[in-house]
């Protein structure tokens, strides 16, 4: 199994990590810390460093409550960020849901369009659909940032993402957009409750016979925060990187996480184990 991007067919046979560059003043798990052009390809080069495959720098924050920011603001955010990141050899994603940010990374030489909207937002579908090999993750979210988590979903999730996602890459697909090119994300804590967020960990093999690639994001979200007691996000590093390895052995194939050298090696801790369990 690959996932087909701008430049990479990235090899998913074995997990694979994608770390988080936040070039926003008010990431919920950073605080700013990379706000800055040159602070966030700092940091760019220590996860690659550490072991990440795929880097993804987003210019916006999506916690619950978080204000919209303006087209202007993200592009002076991060595209000076996408340009350089372009040239370190390995796979780039931008965080976004606006198209016009789209289209400037794919120009930009972005590999991945990372969309928590699912490409629902104005002409988004157009643009990946008009690129002849970007990567697309689609994101399951209940309504929106600002008011996911007021009025979280009721009930069993499951059936309800399964059946969205579906219905965004049959969309992708009718538009000629190639299955290679499609990974889905359930969205954890986008408009869940913890006790979702669990089920949706517990059951996301359940997800598998969509038959694409499953990209789990549970690092430092706040439902690990409500199981361990940490209120700071960055206190649950290590029950971020128990969730990543739950994810992938549960199917998840690219796991997207701000601590990159402890899931880095806990995944290789995981696959000797998967290797030496492998029939000889």
């Amino acid at each position: 199994m690959h996932w087909l991007t701008s430049r990479f067919d990235i090899d998913l046979s074995s997990p694979r990590v994608m770390g988080i560059v936040n070039v926003t003043p008010d990431s919920f798990s950073d605080g700013g810390r990379f706000a800055s052009t040159s602070a966030a390809l700092a940091h760019c080069e220590v996860l690659l460093k550490e072991g990440a495959d795929i880097l993804d720098i987003g210019g916006e924050s999506t916690r619950p409550g978080s204000p919209a920011v303006s087209l202007e603001d993200e592009l002076a955010r991060v595209l000076p960020v996408l340009r350089e990141a372009a040239r370190l050899g390995v796979p780039v994603s931008i965080d976004t849901y606006k198209p016009e940010v789209m289209r400037a990374a794919l120009d930009a030489g972005v590999d991945i369009i990372n969309d928590i909207w699912a490409l629902r937002q104005g002409d988004a579908l157009d643009v990946v659909a008009a690129h002849a090999r970007c990567g697309i993750c689609l994101m399951h979210m209940h309504r929106d940032p600002q008011t996911m988590q007021v009025a979280p979903m009721e009930g069993d999730v499951l059936p309800g993402v399964s059946a969205f996602l579906r219905e965004r890459a049959e969309a992708l697909a009718a538009r000629g957009v190639a299955r290679g090119r499609i990974v889905l994300d359930p969205g954890v804590g986008f408009g869940k409750t913890v006790a979702q967020n669990l089920s949706l960990l517990a059951r996301q093999s359940e997800l598998l016979p969509l038959g694409l690639p499953v990209l789990a994001g549970w690092s430092r979200k706040s439902t690990l925060g409500a199981v361990t007691g940490h209120e700071r996000p960055a206190d649950r590093a290590a029950a971020s990187v128990a969730a990543a390895l739950l994810a992938v052995d549960r199917g998840a194939r690219v796991v997207r996480v701000h601590d990159v050298r402890d899931t880095v090696d806990a995944l290789k801790l995981w696959q000797a184990m998967q290797n030496e369990a492998a029939p000889r």
